[in-house]
Parts: C-alpha cells; sequence; structure tokens
C-alpha cells in the first residue's frame, strides 16, 4: 500500500473511533434531564400501563423525571407526528406496532418514513384472541370457519384497525370466506356486540373482552400469538388449529428519533429490560393481558420486519390499494 494511501487509511480508522468513542460517552451520560414518552393510545391501556411501570422504575434508575403522555387518535399518527416534530433523543414513542405496521396499506403518502421509528426496546406481546358469542354452538376455531362457509355472508366479524384487520381479512379473502365486516371506533363495543351475538366473530386483544368472558358470554376459540399463555391454558393457538395464516403476536414497545445512534438505543434498552425483571412489573402486565416479552433493539426490529412481512402479504391478498 502506498505511503500517503495508508496515512489516508490510518486516518479513517482513527476518525471512525473518534466518533464511536463520542457515541459511547454521550450514551453513558444520558439522559442529561426529564424524558417523555409519548403514548399513541389512551389511559388504561396496555401500552400505557407497561410504559407507566417502565417510566417508574426508570425514573428512580436515571435520576431524571421520566413523564408519559398520552396522544391517542389518528390511529396512532397524533402521537408519532408529535414525536417526530421533537427532533429530540430525550422524547420517546412508546406505541403497539400493530398500528403503523399497517400505514403503507392504509395512508398514500404517511407524513413518516418506517426508518423515521427506531426501535429501542420491546416491553410486551398482547394477547390476541378471536371470540364467538357464547350461545353459538362454535367450539374451535375450525367449526367457525366451517359454519362460515356453510352460510355465506350471514356471519359478522369485527377486528382492530391495522395489522390484526389485515391479518384476519387476508386470511377470509385467501380462505374464499364471505364474512361482513363491522367497523368499530370503541372496541368496548364490539365486545358488547358480541355478547350480544350482533357480531358472531371478534378478533380482538384479550384484555378488551376478559369481562364478556368472564360473565360467560363469549367463548374463545383460538389464540393469534406464537404459544400458548398460561392465563388461557385450554385455548389453541391458530397454528394448532391448523390456520398458521392467522398468526400475529402484538408487540409493544419503545422508538427513538431516526438519528438516535444504535449505542444508545442499545444503552436505554439495557435499562428497560432490567426493569422487565421486577415481578411486580411482570405481574401487573399479565393482569392485562400481556406477555412480559422484553428484549432490545436488535430482537425487536427482526419481530417488527415479519410482522410488515405478514401485513403485506395480507393486504396483496385482499387487492388493498390506500386511499387516504
Amino acid at each position: 500500500m502506498p505511503r500517503t494511501l495508508r496515512s489516508s487509511f490510518v486516518a479513517a480508522l482513527a476518525l471512525a473511533a473518534m466518533f464511536a468513542g463520542a457515541a459511547q460517552s454521550s450514551a453513558q451520560s444520558w439522559p442529561q434531564r426529564p424524558v417523555r414518552f409519548l403514548v399513541t393510545l389512551g389511559p388504561g391501556s396496555g401500552i400505557d400501563i407497561g410504559t407507566r411501570l417502565v417510566a417508574d422504575r426508570l425514573t428512580k434508575k436515571w435520576g431524571q423525571p421520566v413523564v408519559v403522555e398520552n396522544r391517542p387518535g389518528g390511529d396512532g399518527l397524533v402521537a408519532i407526528s408529535a414525536f417526530l416534530a421533537a427532533h429530540d433523543d430525550h422524547v420517546l414513542l412508546a406505541t403497539p406496532t400493530s398500528s403503523f405496521t399497517a400505514h403503507p396499506f392504509v395512508y398514500k403518502n404517511p407524513p413518516y418514513k418506517p426508518s423515521d421509528l427506531q426501535p429501542i426496546a420491546r416491553i410486551s406481546n398482547t394477547v390476541i384472541v378471536i371470540a364467538v358469542p357464547a350461545e353459538l354452538p362454535i367450539k374451535s376455531l375450525a367449526e367457525m370457519v366451517a359454519r362460515a362457509r356453510a352460510e355465506p355472508g350471514k356471519l359478522n366479524w369485527a377486528g382492530t384497525t391495522g395489522a390484526i384487520d389485515f391479518l384476519f381479512g387476508g386470511f377470509l379473502k385467501n380462505a374464499g370466506i364471505e364474512m361482513s365486516k363491522v367497523p368499530y371506533r370503541n372496541q368496548v363495543e364490539a365486545a358488547n356486540d358480541l355478547a350480544a351475538n350482533r357480531i358472531q366473530v371478534n378478533e380482538t386483544a384479550y384484555a378488551i373482552v376478559r369481562p364478556q368472558l368472564q360473565a360467560g358470554k363469549l367463548r374463545l376459540v383460538a389464540l393469534t400469538n406464537s404459544n400458548r399463555v398460561a392465563e388461557l391454558p385450554d385455548v389453541p393457538t391458530v397454528t394448532e388449529a391448523g390456520f398458521p395464516d392467522l398468526q400475529l403476536d402484538g408487540l409493544n414497545g419503545f422508538f427513538g428519533p431516526p438519528d438516535m445512534p444504535l449505542a444508545l438505543r442499545e444503552r436505554v434498552a439495557a435499562d428497560v429490560v432490567e426493569t422487565g425483571a421486577d415481578p411486580v412489573v411482570k405481574e401487573r402486565l399479565v393482569a392485562t393481558g400481556q406477555i412480559p416479552n422484553f428484549s432490545g433493539p436488535g430482537d425487536f426490529q427482526a419481530a417488527i420486519d415479519h410482522q410488515r412481512a405478514r401485513v403485506a402479504a395480507a393486504a396483496k391478498a385482499l387487492g388493498t390499494v390506500p386511499t387516504e
């Protein structure tokens, strides 16, 4: 290697090492001021409860206030827009991924790019169930599918805006099943209508339908999660029931702004994951229909990519074209 080229190479390595060292030093000294979590859903939601549990423990660890602000509305866009407008690595986003992984198939020109949301840490998986009215003689997912095929167009279903809607709609399309979708702004209303047999199938968070289930008005025929959950030991996964195309793990976690260095995201993730060892945090998450599942940015990104691929396949099957 010529001397001048060798000198340039050595200088480049030194410069890279200097920047890496600076990034690491910045990560170690963060936070320098209060941290805010902007939550895409309202108070009492799974992501809200999980964020507040973690924030309380991070306040003590970081020696800085960690404030949780609910910014519901607009299919998550209200919170996402406020988060990106802040341009601040002390303002983080707390959200289920199922809302934004569907945005490219809902909006022609979403006001952000997927790369604008840099994953920091997953905290939990939402328990997602497929429920039917207790008064219907349907005991399994296979029986639900058989009845829908035998009575095309007579059964109604409701889902949850985002990835869940796309996955169930895509499944029906691929299976050649005619079932009418009933849209709901409030998922509790969908659960109430399911209990009254005004709709016949609801794919939603377990926490939403649990009161009606405990009242004996609903029956769970499957979970969309990858694995069974301890609280519902007799409810099979959709894969176990023979319908793997319905598999979906709800992902809840935290995101940083586009320019947040990986070293800092990993540092924050390590502290978040540490809070997951607290048995009180685990118990509260389980009590609100979640599966504690703490992990860092790499694992979280892989899970998000998998969900995006599932949603894209469902949107393709549906022939979805964004209109807004």
